[in-house]
């Protein structure tokens, strides 16, 4: 049997390849080798790891390497102990391959270690543009690795055109669009998300009208994160909406919109905002589904809303490039303009759009890993 170590460095990259590492450990061919590593060991972001576990996939290695400070010198650091650590890891677990998701900064050391040491580098949504650090990233790891699963058409012809050999790039569609397509056939809401969840922060009569908000730093304008969120911070308090707010990713910049959305709740009087920490994957788009629409600039917005043709309101920079449906508009960060596209969201007829695949993504990649030729020499095609 193939050994595939697959790491898991960040809440969500779990949601992004909990299917794939579903199909990869039921697969009579393949030895998952779990590997989870950087803030989805963290309880600050929502202890991710605790729901691979409730999931029952066993976890092969753990590899504590985030520095304190969410600035671009912790980042930069971070990167530099995952490198080391991992190396460790893979010279233990001698893995097969090495399964390596998108684009995060974390996800640098998993493929430079992996590259270093001979390994082949499995990597899942290369291709993709968005204009900022995440995009210099992905392509780079895009170079590292050696086998390529997009999540869509042009991704793919955007790794070919890079020079990667046809042969090793396949459009398998995003395993988490599988999680969507779940969602779809089973949308009830059939949890308490307070009971479940914690979390904190008043809300009443929500389950009828409520949106969600869901906003990152920019690791490229990282130093005006405190700015940015309170921009959309104004906008939902005037419009006084029920809404759910989930926390931010451990990038630099998120301690200042931390900061923000504490400094917010000390100084106003909010009666209609609850904060979460994190969602299990399922959960968390059930919640999505049955919303009026998502505010901010994850991609969870560009992919997953898009399947399920819940209306966007992207803010920013952060999602520059990629590709969407019309589930989405884009706003800068201002107030105004931010409440003025959720008031038009609220009543957005619905879109379903299958840019990042239908619902199979997961097996799809389980077999291709599988039958993959194991290669590390490059042939490259320029």
């Amino acid at each position: 049997m193939r050994k595939i170590a697959v790491v898991v460095t960040a809440r969500p990259s779990y949601s992004r390849v909990k299917t794939a590492i579903r199909a990869i450990h039921e697969h009579p061919d393949l030895e998952l080798q779990l590997v989870v590593a950087a803030s989805a060991l963290l309880d600050r972001y929502g202890t991710a790891v605790k729901y691979m576990e409730q999931d029952g996939f066993p976890i092969a290695a753990k590899v504590f390497n985030v520095l304190e400070g969410e600035n671009l010198t912790a980042q930069a650091k971070t990167t530099g102990l995952g490198i080391l650590e991992l190396s460790s890891v893979f010279e233990r677990l001698a893995p097969d391959a090495v399964v390596t998701v998108a684009d995060r900064f974390e996800t640098m050391a998993t493929a430079i270690a992996a590259s270093y040491m001979n390994i082949p580098l499995i990597h899942i949504q290369g291709g993709e543009v968005t204009g900022n650090i995440d995009e210099k990233v992905r392509h780079a790891i895009t170079k590292l690795s050696d086998l390529h699963l997009v999540a869509s058409e042009k991704a793919k012809e955007r790794v070919i055109k890079m020079g990667e050999d046809p042969k090793q790039v396949f459009n398998t569609g995003c395993p988490s669009i599988d999680l969507a397509e779940e969602v779809i056939q089973s949308p009830a809401l059939n949890y308490d998300p307070f009971e479940k969840y914690g979390g904190v922060g008043k809300i009443k009569n929500w389950k009828d009208n409520y949106i969600v908000v869901l906003q990152h730093p920019v690791t490229t304008e990282y130093s005006e994160s405190r700015t940015h969120i309170m921009e959309t911070l104004e906008a939902v308090h005037r419009l006084n909406i029920p809404t759910f707010w989930f926390w931010p990713n451990v990038d630099a910049g998120s301690d200042g919109t931390s900061k923000g959305i504490r400094s917010f709740r000390e100084n106003n009087d909010i009666d209609h905002i609850y904060f979460f920490k994190n969602m299990e994957g399922r959960d968390f788009l059930r919640l999505l589904y049955n919303s009026k629409c998502l505010i901010g600039n994850s991609s969870v917005g560009i992919r997953e809303c898009a399947y399920l043709g819940v209306p966007v309101v992207n803010i920013g920079s952060r999602q520059n490039g990629r590709d969407r449906g019309r589930n989405v508009t884009d706003v800068d960060y201002n107030s105004k303009a931010i409440e003025t596209a959720i008031s038009n969201a609220l009543t957005q007829e619905r879109f379903k759009d299958l840019t990042y695949g239908g619902g199979n993504a997961g097996e799809v990649m389980a077999d291709t890993i599988a039958n993959w030729e194991l290669e590390f020499r490059k042939v490259l095609q320029y």
